[in-house]
């Protein structure tokens, strides 16, 4: 999974200033004006081939660009200009941008966007989780800057998955080892807004502005991204002006201090812009544990109403995130369908349990059913303090009801592994966000190493998959909106993922920095865009 090499952001830079006082001084040292973004780390940029996934996806998106480009509008322009799709929805034929070249002056025209799917494409199995790289057949070229690719079959989301941040994107070819990149490049040289120019492992990374940017040159020469300790030291280099900007990510924005953002920007020295919702964090449900309670819908559904959002989000997460109620929150394509609300009622939870048959009895705590416990396993990132304190708040709720939640922290390399082979009854997940849903998760609804194992207990889940196969390939607009009505409802009804909240990305940035916005995504921000007053 591509999130395992994503770098977290650091949060906690602002945590060390909780219980401390600081003045306006060393706050205000902390943003002095300068035409340089200086931004903390938790680690390296690490390998930044962008044809695999071990590298900064932050770094990355500054470097290299897609065909298209993600918007709020939809699917916009970027190094193809325009773009026709044939009838039967299989032949996409791109008209490229004559006026780009990569880093190292090498043209960018058709023969280097083939050169790079191909690349792409000759290392299929590490790409498998993107559907499209199943459906590529054919990349051609047509003329110098005229590119056609060929699906076998109708794939809707092509425009969406070509607009990602990896692994569809341009690098020199120049850059190749032996015509390819799977086993690694020789330079980092892409068609965007900023050049990889200095690099010391686990210290720091320089980017420039390309004077030749075919977009025009940003404002901001430089950004470097610059590796710290989490905590006081990080949060000293913030007040001596050495960083200037954080940005958290859906996993390190439960790490923020809120409290102490708020002093930071009631001071007057930063601005803090937060984006809309980017992802949904959950509980998932293995339905095809069979001898688990969880493999019961009334289960599963008692442990919905057992749920108290709004005191996980406005107290536990200090209002940093918001509540959520569905799988994807309504801002996500295809997502704003009419599903029952479940909201927080242990009467609710009691009932439910109670017309499924799982008893109380005198002087016991934990129900009871055909002689089997209701205790289930729960488990959450051990490096995620916020999960833990959700873990056990809600093991304290619904110890209320009757029912036992064992909770355990692993590292989120063992979860990861556990959703993929189906040992789990309980986990900590969160959709893959924004850009990528709601065809990457849905996708992963059929897939062993996702969700698998959580959707192939229900009732329905042979409706489920057929619904979702189609909804990939349909060409029909209004349906392609019915069947996702139909898959969102069929997941929503059965309760398998449980949601909790929405996490969106988070910046905190010196005052005078104008044009701090957000991309379709939440592993990039648009640097380019941004200027000091």
């Amino acid at each position: 999974m591509m999130f395992v090499s994503f770098i977290v952001l650091i949060g906690t830079v602002l945590t060390a200033c909780a219980g401390r006082e600081e003045s306006d001084a060393d706050i205000e040292a902390s943003t002095q004006a300068q035409e340089e973004i200086v931004y903390a780390t938790a680690q390296d940029i690490n390998d930044m081939n962008p044809h695999l996934y071990t590298g900064s996806m932050p770094a990355q998106g500054m470097i290299y660009e897609s065909l298209v480009e993600n918007t709020e509008e939809g699917i916009k322009p970027l190094l193809a200009e325009s773009w026709e799709i044939s009838d039967d929805g299989t032949v996409y034929t791109f008209h490229l941008r004559e006026d780009v070249t990569f880093h190292d002056g090498e043209p960018f025209n058709a023969e280097a966007v083939k050169k790079n799917i191909e690349a792409v494409q000759a290392n299929a199995e590490t790409h498998a989780w993107i559907k499209l790289s199943t459906q590529i057949e054919d990349c051609r070229v047509v003329d110098e800057y005229t590119v056609e690719l060929t699906l076998s079959e109708a794939y809707y989301p092509t425009l969406v998955e070509l607009s990602m941040t990896r692994p569809y994107v341009f690098i020199s070819p120049n850059d190749f080892i032996d015509r390819e990149t799977k086993e690694g490049v020789s330079g980092f040289h892409g068609t965007g807004p900023y050049m990889l120019t200095d690099h010391k492992v686990d210290e720091y990374a320089t980017f420039t502005a390309h004077d030749a940017y075919w977009g025009g040159e940003p404002a901001i020469e430089t950004i470097t991204s610059k590796v710290l300790p989490a905590g006081e030291t990080t949060f000293l280099a913030l007040q001596k002006g050495e960083v200037n900007f954080v940005f958290t990510d859906d996993r390190g924005v439960d790490t923020l201090d809120v409290e102490a953002i708020d002093q930071l920007v009631a001071s007057g020295a930063y601005q803090l812009i937060r984006s809309d919702a980017m992802n949904t964090k959950m509980i998932v449900a293995n339905s095809s544990q069979d001898e688990s309670p969880v493999s019961e819908r009334a289960v599963r559904e008692a442990i919905w109403h057992a749920i108290d959002r709004e005191t996980i989000a406005e107290e536990i997460l200090d209002g940093s995130e918001t509540v959520a109620d569905t799988l994807f929150s309504s801002n996500i394509m295809y997502a704003d369908v009419d599903l029952d609300v479940r909201s927080f009622d242990l009467e609710t939870t009691t009932a439910i349990l109670d017309e499924a048959g799982w008893v109380l009895e005198d002087g016991s705590n934990v129900r009871m059913k055909d002689g089997n416990t209701l205790t289930m396993t729960l488990y959450y990132d051990s490096h995620s303090s916020s999960q833990k304190t959700q873990a056990e708040f809600i093991q304290a709720t619904l110890i209320e009801a009757g029912v036992q939640l064992e909770i355990v922290g692993e590292e989120s390399t063992s979860i990861a592994n556990r959703r993929s082979t189906g040992e789990y009854e309980l986990l900590f997940n969160q959709t893959w966000g924004l850009a990528y849903d709601p065809q990457s998760t849905i996708a992963a609804f059929t897939s062993e190493a996702s969700y698998l194992h959580t959707t192939s207990g229900i009732a329905e889940a042979d409706t489920l998959y057929q619904k979702i196969e189609e909804v990939m390939v349909t060409t029909d607009e209004d349906m392609r909106q019915n069947l996702y009505g139909d898959i969102l409802t069929i997941v929503h009804d059965e309760a398998v993922f449980i949601p909790i909240s929405n996490g969106s990305l988070t910046v905190v940035a010196p005052a005078e920095l104008e044009g701090v916005s957000f991309k379709q995504t939440q592993f990039e921000l648009p640097f380019e865009h941004m200027s000091f007053k």
